[in-house]
């Protein structure tokens, strides 16, 4: 195996890329997801929604930024690549984030007659840049396959993505929330559960279809039974999401949090998964991490950046949860 110093360092490249795209899934996730329900709460309560992701939901994109600047300033063949394939669904993520912050803010501070417009808003953002971003995942999947399959692909994810932010935006609020409120969630993420599961496993079955290459790493001998830990912890994740969220007196008990916790488990194995399955490839089918990569001399100051701005975001990150952890209460700026 080769150890020098220029075929680790685009290796360690991709693992940064990788980390900051798998914070960015999981902490913008739930909150993209309550942002999604946000239209089945009433109106006090879609002020504690929004109040209990206030601290946290703009400082969570900073991985986004991250992830996507790595791709940039390390690989910037494949990120020409990357962005040129996916340039639409990508502008339509950015409309909806974008929105979504002006919402935010503008939904208290407007006059009162246009909290529900506000609102409205909040959750459209929410819905357009899930389902982008569900898109762009199934197109990168399928090697940007622009074929019926290829689309039906894409189309699945852009429907099955959504859904399992809901379900994480729901776990978030029955550990940050209290009351009717948390009720609710609970109710919430038992009723998207199922749809979720029979997605993502429809899914998984369909991904051997459309990229072959899959077949060989998951059902080969005896790669199968070394892999066979993922499907079986996505499997006890699920079925402990659905063991609380259908008995009321475990949220009461103080084990509401296994819910976010096990959905974020699913999303993590899910990951590792995708980065097996694809790995040495960074552009499916087209170009592995060392092709893509710039010069070793280049990364390596390149390298010195990352070195310092990494560990600080993790930090700030860390300390921002100790500091706004709590139960949340309705948002007010007075």
């Amino acid at each position: 195996m080769d150890t020098s110093w220029a075929h680790l360092l685009p290796l360690i490249f991709l693992a940064v890329m990788g980390l900051a795209l798998l914070a960015y899934v999981v902490l913008d996730g739930y909150d993209l997801g309550v942002g999604l329900l946000l239209p089945l709460a009433d109106d006090a309560q879609k002020d504690t929604m929004i109040a209990s992701i206030g601290p946290f939901w703009d400082a969570n994109e900073t991985w986004l930024v991250l992830g996507v600047g790595v791709l940039l300033v390390a690989f910037p063949f494949a990120h020409g690549l990357v962005l040129q394939a996916l340039y639409l669904p990508v502008a339509l993520m950015l409309i909806g984030l974008i929105l979504r912050g002006v919402a935010f803010d503008f939904r208290v501070k407007a006059p009162p007659v246009w909290k529900p417009f506000w609102n409205r808003a909040f959750f459209g953002g929410s819905l357009l840049a899930s389902t982008a971003q569900g898109w762009m995942l199934g197109s990168y999947i399928t090697g940007f396959d622009n074929g019926p399959l290829g689309l039906g692909f894409s189309l699945g994810i852009a429907l099955t993505l959504p859904a399992a932010y809901v379900l994480l935006g729901a776990g978030w609020l029955i550990m940050k929330t209290g009351g009717v409120l948390q009720e609710r969630a609970v109710h919430w993420a038992r009723r998207v559960l199922w749809p979720m599961g029979a997605a993502l496993v429809a899914i998984s079955a369909a991904t051997p279809l459309v990229n072959p290459a899959v077949v060989d790493k998951w059902f080969g001998v005896p790669e199968v039974f070394a892999l066979m830990p993922i499907p079986l912890s996505c499997a006890l994740a699920f079925f402990a999401v659905r063991w609380v969220v259908t008995h009321p007196g475990a949220v009461k008990a103080g084990h509401g949090w296994v819910v976010f916790a096990a959905t974020v488990l699913i999303f993590v194995l899910a990951f590792f998964g995708l980065a097996y399955s694809i790995f040495p490839d960074i552009v499916i089918g087209r170009m592995t991490v060392w092709e893509a990569a710039i010069g070793t001399g280049s990364l390596t100051v390149v390298f010195i950046g990352v070195a310092i701005t990494l560990p600080m975001i993790i930090v700030y990150t860390i300390y921002m949860y100790r500091v706004f952890w709590g139960k949340a209460r309705a948002l007010s700026y007075n």
